[in-house]
């Protein structure tokens, strides 16, 4: 019989998290106490589309959407088994108004390979990405609902973004640098309502989460959370807070719900 997977909510990073060994080493300690996955189902900050989007299933290059970085980090690659009856399958779980696209050449873009050659460094496990196709909270709890199948059929379900982003607003780009008042307050906030399980403050982050807009002044880093709890067993149930902390002084605290 095959374990039923958890979701996961992860702080994905840029390109030099591969070379944190603090961080790195957290994300590789957390995916060593998992069920190994049959396949892995991801949805990351960096591709938003509707309708829904899934990537090629197989044999696509990577993307390498970022800039300014070593260029090493741009001759990466992170070739996957074929994952084409992951795709039939969430295809299927979709109502009929609201058809998934599939497409044949987009591979899996930074919020998903990076910290992904972490967790599972041999790439021999399928995976596919699936686009974040609304930043309503509803929606993507309703979306992760639908997923929540998969998760008895061995899959594991991942909403990679950040839980606060506010690129703009940094001045200290060191990745120890000191977290700022607005990403420390927000992740305080954050932590205390995922210890609640309160799903509903969550989803009203734009009215009760202190730090905003500066915490997020766009919101696709922070929304992937509702995949992740809407495929929850009991989305109001507490999960476990695996990884907290800051990275470059945004908030890398990450949720594991069974």
């Amino acid at each position: 019989m095959t374990d039923r997977m958890p979701a996961l909510y992860i702080g994905h990073g840029a390109p030099p998290l591969l070379d944190d060994p603090v961080w790195s080493g957290q994300l590789a300690a957390w995916a060593s106490d998992l069920p190994r996955p049959k396949a892995i189902l991801i949805v990351s900050a960096h591709w938003e589309s509707a309708p829904v989007m899934l990537s090629a299933p197989a044999g696509a290059p990577l993307v390498y959407d970022f800039g300014g970085f070593a260029e090493r980090y741009y001759r990466m690659t992170y070739d996957t088994p074929d994952s084409t009856w992951l795709a039939q399958r969430v295809a299927a779980m979709m109502p009929a108004n609201e058809p998934v696209h599939q497409s044949t050449t987009r591979g899996l873009d930074h919020g998903a390979w990076v910290p992904l050659r972490i967790m599972f460094p041999e790439a021999d496990i399928p995976v596919l990405q699936m686009s974040l196709p609304t930043q309503d909270p509803t929606r993507l709890l309703v979306l992760g609902e639908r997923l929540k199948p998969l998760r008895d059929e061995g899959v594991l379900i991942i909403g990679s973004g950040f839980l606060t982003h506010g690129l703009p607003f940094l001045t200290d780009f060191r990745l120890n640098a000191p977290a700022p008042g607005w990403s420390t307050d927000f992740d305080a906030w954050a932590g205390e309502a995922l210890a609640r399980g309160d799903v509903d403050a969550l989803a009203d982050y734009k009215h009760q989460a202190p730090g905003m807009p500066y915490a997020h002044p766009t919101v696709e880093h922070y929304t992937p959370l509702f995949v992740t709890l809407g495929a929850a067993t009991t989305p109001d149930e507490p999960g476990i807070q695996v990884i907290d902390g800051f990275w470059m002084g945004l908030s890398k605290r990450s949720l594991q719900v069974a």
